[in-house]
């Protein structure tokens, strides 16, 4: 869930708003952008109970869809996240291969 916060404006307000948030659920994970004013919560209560709480801090959340990130490659190197088997001369000398199964 992602929210812009446009009354967060320091550190002493980010700390309030991830107090709220713990208020409510506090196994919560918070990444807060305070120059950007926005938050981003980990967790498993609804939308609503943690905008409420925002909201009782005395802070004015406002629902944010933040745009898709671009997946970093797995363990695996791959775009997927699937790991395939390498081929059995992977090693053998010769022209480079990739290691991912989307190339």
């Amino acid at each position: 869930m992602n929210f812009s916060i446009p009354d967060m404006t320091c550190g002493h307000c980010a700390s309030a708003i991830a107090r709220a948030v713990a208020s409510v659920d506090k196994e919560a994970r918070l990444e807060v952008d305070i120059p950007q004013k926005r938050v981003s919560v980990l967790s498993t209560a609804p939308e609503s109970e943690l905008a409420e709480a925002i909201q009782e801090a005395g802070y004015t959340p406002e629902k944010f869809t933040a745009p898709a990130l671009r997946s970093a490659p797995a363990a695996g190197g791959c775009c997927c996240g699937t790991r395939q088997p390498r081929s059995p001369d992977a090693g053998v000398a010769g022209p480079a291969r990739r290691s991912s199964c989307c190339s």
